[in-house]
């Protein structure tokens, strides 16, 4: 499977602005865009007016680095967004939301999207009662996530619930702490959506 393997902190670097892609290092006082706060490279400070297109570019690029999918994947949820009813860049980023690492992640069961990935795809997570190892997986209304009976020892969910509540788990689904479990009540309303993302963008990017 494809992915990328570069430097994450780089990635929040270019885009400007924090992406979370790696856990507590973004919350404390090593993250590198607290002390370079422009894009890398030789020419990173000299940068000036970006083009439309560059804008509607970076805007793509910087949802498929939070959500952690690559291109063709990602023009693949845009064609599906696009043919459902409604505003085709909410149809995205519920999409986007839908998928299992991202509600791991969302649900406060790992610190990033990368380490929620992880603990998919090494067979750790059930969806209503069925192992499931694909972090695209989407969830549905209703759906049961929760952690393996034989995996619920391991470090990552100990601190899960140590720390549970310190994150905040968005309202459209429930996490269960102590018996790590999480509860998809409903598929997300943009206005519940938190990620610094200007999807009209996107849509004009791939209109053209």
């Amino acid at each position: 499977m494809a992915r990328y393997t570069g430097a994450d902190c780089k990635r929040c670097r270019r885009e400007k602005q924090k992406l979370f892609l790696k856990g507590s290092k973004c919350e404390s006082a090593k993250c590198p865009i607290e002390i370079r706060p422009y894009p890398p490279g030789e020419h990173g400070r000299g940068r000036t007016k970006d083009s439309e297109y560059l804008l509607q570019l970076r805007e793509k690029q910087k949802a498929t680095r939070i959500y952690g999918v690559l291109e063709k994947q990602f023009r693949g949820y845009y064609a599906e967004a696009n043919k459902k009813t409604g505003k085709t860049g909410e149809n995205l980023l519920r999409i986007l939301e839908s998928r299992l690492d991202n509600v791991v992640y969302r649900a406060g069961f790992a610190k990033s999207r990368d380490h929620a990935r992880q603990l998919v795809r090494h067979g750790h997570i059930n969806v209503n009662g069925r192992k499931t190892d694909i972090p695209s997986a989407r969830v549905a209304v209703n759906d049961i996530i929760e952690v393996r009976p034989k995996s619920r020892t391991m470090t990552p969910f100990q601190v899960a619930q140590a720390e549970a509540g310190e994150r905040t788990v968005p309202a459209w689904l429930e996490a269960i702490p102590s018996q790590l479990r999480i509860l998809v009540h409903s598929l997300p309303e943009r206005q519940v959506i938190d990620t610094q993302v200007q999807e009209q963008l996107i849509v004009e990017l791939y209109s053209k």
